[in-house]
């Protein structure tokens, strides 16, 4: 007995100095163009699963039904969401092409409960390029996103348009609901995946899309209101010194609309 206890116990002991051996090697490719093993693969997707189950008990859902949530989640979505997961009319991405694993479609239904996706959207999910956007937005604009996720895979691409794109007098007024709405802006990368391409002059495209508007420094869900009185006292000063260079230079061209960082 004593003897088979002392085998195991060596069996494990080898079974442990294998591990370590292997994740030291470096022999385990992690790139994200090489593809999991299956049984790795399986192994972190049960994984995930289960802790979002776990996570999302606790959540209290809200009613999802305003209309003007839904829209401020569309608007939120198509900023922060749309280049990774998609949307109507839009079938991959140039940020989209490189994830591994690969982000999940919400134009088309999903598993997940609304619980279970607001659990997602403000804790993230490790080594997968979900971020936790909790730590930079409130709750309230994180279940408007949820709310918009429920209408997802039943927009047509033009009711989509019309959605992220809203006009009279609700937009007008949907920024006085209590919260800010800049959200940061991933937008730009959600053009689609680029064909291979007639080589230009130096033999590559350089068309990498934009993803600038996220590179503010990180703020807390909540501002003061020193904050909001700086933010204001500084924007009139740009805005200032923007109207004397405007009346130094020449009227812009046609094609400067594209000036502004984004594919168009």
């Amino acid at each position: 007995m004593f003897k088979l206890a002392l085998g195991g116990l060596i069996t494990l002991l080898l079974l442990a100095l294998g591990g370590m051996t292997f994740m030291h090697s470096g022999m385990y490719n992690v790139a994200a163009t090489d593809p999991h093993l299956p049984f790795v693969e399986s192994m972190m997707h049960s994984t995930m699963h289960a802790s979002v189950e776990a996570g999302a008990e606790e959540v209290e859902v809200p009613d999802l039904n305003s209309d003007r949530m839904i829209r401020e989640g569309a608007s939120a979505y198509d900023q922060l969401c749309a280049a990774c997961h998609l949307k109507p009319g839009l079938e991959s991405t140039v940020l989209r092409a490189g994830l591994n694993p690969m982000p999940p479609t919400f134009s088309a239904s999903t598993h997940q409960s609304p619980a279970q996706q607001f659990w997602i959207i403000k804790n993230g999910i490790k080594m997968t390029g979900m971020p936790a956007w909790g730590v930079t937005h409130e709750d309230q604009e994180l279940w408007e996103i949820v709310a918009f996720l429920q209408r997802l895979p039943e927009l047509s691409q033009p009711e989509y348009l019309a959605m992220v794109t809203p006009s009279g007098p609700e937009a007008d007024n949907s920024a006085h609901d209590g919260h800010d709405h800049e959200h940061g802006d991933t937008s730009a990368m959600a053009t689609p995946e680029p064909a291979p391409s007639q080589p230009q002059d130096d033999g590559h495209d350089h068309d990498h899309g934009d993803m600038s508007a996220l590179s503010a420094q990180g703020t807390a869900p909540a501002d003061s209101e020193m904050s909001t009185s700086t933010d204001s006292t500084l924007a009139g000063e740009n805005e200032s010194v923007a109207l004397e260079q405007d009346t130094e230079t020449s009227a812009p061209s046609e094609d400067d609309h594209y000036a502004d960082g984004h594919t168009h």
